[in-house]
């Protein structure tokens, strides 16, 4: 790989000095925190949206999956393009759409609109996130990096358990349109900030691939709904159309990308702490999205709670993955990933075993001490497999590798998610086989974490 020769001018080798690098981490803390909590903040608004708007339910779920759907398949362009013009003007472009297209959300007339601003805002969302482990890459030096991807995992966990509570509030107080408007400020912060002072990084010579841009978009859109058709029971016509067309968008894209820097870059598969930890985050993202998926229709109609219960309860485990994050990224600057990552994973396969025993009579203080042990596993697993993740990669990919990570996290959760959306079309009450299934998952999971450490204790002895 070449690199740019004006590339790196600002950039410290080994991150930045103290005041700058706070005021970097602190535009990083500021956008990923909005992008998360606009992932989840307009779920609890949809019935408010719908009713305003006159639409039905069903066409108001396209606020959430044009928001999701954007996000995912720009992820790796964005994260190829941040190699060749920097992390950081990918980073600032995307901030910036997405505090417009926050704008356009407010401004909205009717479901369409919405809808279109919403993908806007993905896009957005996509340039945020697509780069922004690279860039915590570039701020912190490389002995401090896993206390670095624990914080911003403190971040994005606290913004995920506070959405609900978040939409709640500003719906008490006033409109709808109160939940984009607020990431107009913050998101013109966060831009101010960043301009000071995020860092360079250095730039590839070779030009950005439009036309493999273009496939990876349609593999990864196209590979998504095959998965939610499979889930839907959509018919298997349905199925095998988008198969089969995933599959020709894939085999164009290995043909044509460029072989020294692809778009999808399956080359740093070849690295075995790479591909083991892409390998455990798809399964322990698919076991926690399938749990979250189906643990509010179990806390409803088989506990019998309330929809205010319910959500109290829940906030156990994404607070408990928060504040696990910060410990356990520390940990990881000194202790191997695949020892943390594997005790946290049989932490979490105990913990979702374990409300195989719940019945309408268990105290909810005891459900949501079991919610939170999944999430003090999940989060022990979660910042040092990160960390392990993009130090594997060599530093010049290492936007490829953050676009990695952002896709199997999504990828995973779309197939969680499908596995329960089949399961509830097949069964009454699948309760018992979700958490089964999800239990072999992190099990799964546990077992590929635990043969990564022969790899770190020999890339250890090499010095590499």
């Amino acid at each position: 790989m070449q690199v740019h020769p004006r590339s790196g001018a600002q950039h410290d080798a080994d991150g930045l000095p103290a005041r700058q690098r706070f005021l970097a981490i602190a535009t990083v803390v500021l956008a990923v925190s909005i992008a998360v909590l606009d992932g989840s903040i307009a779920n609890l608004a949809l019935p408010v949206i719908a009713a305003d708007f006159k639409a039905s339910g069903a066409d108001a779920i396209w606020i959430i999956n044009s928001y999701q759907i954007a996000m995912a398949v720009c992820l790796l362009p964005l994260a190829s393009l941040g190699e060749v013009v920097g992390y950081r003007r990918v980073y600032q472009g995307g901030l910036l759409l997405f505090t417009v297209a926050s704008l356009a959300c407010a401004a909205s007339g009717d479901m369409l609109q919405l809808s279109l601003a919403r993908v806007l805002q993905g896009v957005g969302a996509a340039g945020i996130l697509s780069v922004n482990t690279a860039l915590i890459r570039f701020i912190y030096p490389t002995r401090l990096l896993g206390r670095a991807i624990g914080y911003n995992a403190l971040v994005a966990g606290t913004a995920n358990a506070l959405g609900p509570t978040v939409a709640g509030f500003i719906l008490h107080l006033g409109s709808w349109h109160w939940l984009f408007l607020i990431n107009i400020p913050l998101g013109l912060l966060s831009l101010v900030i960043g301009w000071k002072a995020l860092p360079a990084n250095p730039l590839s010579a070779r030009k950005f691939d439009h036309q493999s841009a273009l496939l990876c978009m349609g593999f990864i859109g196209l590979l998504l709904y095959t998965i939610d058709a499979v889930g839907h029971l959509q018919g298997g016509w349905v199925v095998a159309g988008c198969a089969l067309l995933t599959a020709l968008c894939l085999m164009l894209l290995l043909k044509w990308q460029s072989h020294s820097a692809p778009m999808l870059p399956l080359d740093l598969l070849r690295i075995p702490l790479f591909a083991l930890s892409i390998g455990t985050s798809f399964c322990s993202f698919a076991a926690q999205m399938s749990v979250f998926v189906m643990l509010p229709f179990m806390l409803q109609n088989y506990l019998g709670m309330g929809t205010a219960r319910a959500g109290l309860l829940l906030t156990a485990w994404p607070i408990a993955v928060a504040l696990t994050g910060v410990v356990a990224g520390k940990l990881s600057d000194r202790l191997s990933a695949g020892l943390l990552g594997g005790v946290g994973l049989g932490i979490m396969c105990l913990g979702l075993l374990s409300l195989l025993v719940v019945t309408p009579s268990t105290p909810d203080g005891v459900i949501a001490a079991m919610f939170a042990v999944c999430g003090l596993g999940f989060g022990l697993f979660q910042s040092p497999n990160n960390r392990t993740l993009i130090s594997a990669a060599p530093r010049e990919r290492t936007g490829g590798a953050s676009g990695m990570l952002g896709t199997a996290r999504l990828t995973g959760q779309t197939v969680g998610a499908s596995v329960v959306a089949m399961m509830l079309e097949l069964f009454a009450a699948p309760y018992g086989l979700v958490l089964w299934c999800a239990a072999a998952l992190a099990g799964a999971a546990c077992l590929v974490s635990f043969s990564r450490l022969r790899y770190a204790q020999a890339a250890a002895r090499t010095g590499k």
